[in-house]
């Protein structure tokens, strides 16, 4: 850690990374906090990296509970900030089918069901011929049970780390882009600001939200985060008569895929069964200097395209037009990588979305700001510890794999 005493104006926060962790973080921060100082710092611009390349599913009912209220948060604040600035977000509540095909599958999706009535969402099963009715698409004939949730919604994800963003700053958060933090200043235990390309901040606490990049920083403290950078990756068709841009979105599970409607195509994602994992310290600063696939992921559509398929019959038909990938913090457990760390005091993490930061990034936010004002959290974070590995190397290799295998077994959006 560099010691270096030469200061430029001392914050009560300094956030790292301006996706949408970072810009919801200081929204709170500056909304809840309006006599206290809050800087962002990103080296690029906003929401450039994972948060414009997500999917963006806004999925409230899943099976981890610790996600639910994370995400209901996320609804609630966007209406706020679209009556804020009198602006639409442009929510798409299409709703969700979730479709099974094996037994293990009806029994999580019976699991789910229940779930839901757990927090009061909106949740029921649907005949064959009303899924198909809703989604043309959709071949049913091996669905068992097939459940629907209408309240479930994708969003602009660019959009969304935006608002927060510009709210933020009528708020009087210090949003400094093109500076990079290089190393954290410490005192003892404690860290007590920011060395960035730009001078040192001193503060009374630092949030690492630098997304895939956040373990890099985290090391400048001792700690091994345990997260991994690994790819996502998803198509989207040509247009057709098949995709309304009004159907909803849909989980397949047995699959191992995910499909949403896309102005008239069809957005879809599937797991390949060895996920391209990267160190984070080989990530290049711009995301759009790493090739994801030389392909543009033909290889995987091959060889994952017959699970598909068989619910999708047209997919061999029908033409790509474009591939999109990038990285997301994945974790052994798939849970989120948030709060305090043991033994180091004025450090907060805030990483490893595990391909849901859209949905969660209100609870995560809130949630965030809170401690970082030395208030009561108000959500549950117990699951996701940043020790609850223990001692872990975020960098070797098969910490990486631990995390690239997390991706690959997914069965959620």
């Amino acid at each position: 850690m560099n010691k270096n005493n030469t200061t430029i104006p001392k914050a009560d926060l300094v956030i790292v990374g301006g996706g949408i962790f970072g810009c919801a973080i200081a929204y709170y921060f500056s909304r809840n906090n309006p006599d206290k100082k809050v800087i962002l710092l990103e080296r690029n611009e906003l929401n450039n990296a994972a948060t414009s390349r997500a999917a963006a599913l806004m999925t409230m009912v899943r099976s981890k509970r610790s996600y639910i209220p994370l995400t209901i948060e996320t609804f609630k604040v966007a209406k706020e900030m679209e009556r804020e600035l009198g602006e639409t977000l442009d929510f798409k509540n299409s709703g969700m089918l979730h479709v099974a095909a094996s037994d293990a599958k009806v029994k999580a999706l019976e699991e789910l069901m229940q779930i839901a009535k757990e927090y009061n969402q909106e949740a029921y099963y649907i005949s064959p011929e009303e899924a198909r009715k809703k989604v043309p698409w959709l071949k049913t004939d091996e669905a068992l049970k097939i459940g629907f949730v209408p309240n479930e919604a994708y969003c602009d994800p660019y959009m969304l780390g935006t608002f927060f963003a510009r709210c933020a700053k009528r708020q009087g958060a210090e949003i400094r882009l093109g500076v990079e933090a290089l190393g954290l200043l410490g005192e003892g235990d404690k860290i007590v600001g920011v060395k960035t390309s730009e001078g040192n901040i001193h503060t009374e606490c630092v949030i690492d939200a630098a997304g895939v990049w956040a373990p890099i920083l985290a090391n400048e403290a001792g700690v091994g985060l345990p997260m991994a950078p690994v790819r996502s990756q998803y198509w989207i068709t040509e247009r057709s008569e098949l995709f309304p841009v009004d159907s909803p979105m849909v989980l397949l599970p047995d699959a191992q895929a995910y499909a949403r409607p896309e102005g008239g195509s069809l957005l879809f994602g599937i797991r390949e069964s060895n996920s391209v994992v990267e160190s984070p310290k080989k990530v290049p600063r711009d995301i759009s200097d790493f090739v994801f696939s030389d392909d543009d992921g033909m290889n995987d559509l091959i060889e994952n395209g017959e699970k598909l398929a068989r619910f999708f019959p047209g997919f061999y038909d029908i033409g790509i037009k474009y591939y999109v990938a990038g990285f997301s913090g994945y974790t052994p457990d798939s849970q989120l990588v948030l709060g305090e760390i043991p033994g180091v005091k004025g450090l907060l993490i805030a990483s490893g979305c595990c391909g849901a930061g859209i949905s969660v990034a209100g609870g995560v936010g809130l949630g965030m700001a809170e401690l970082a004002a030395g208030r009561i959290n108000p959500f549950d974070y117990s699951e996701f510890s940043v020790k609850r590995f223990g001692e872990i190397d975020s960098f070797s290799n098969d910490w990486l794999e631990r995390c690239a295998a997390a991706r690959s077994n997914k069965v959620s959006g």
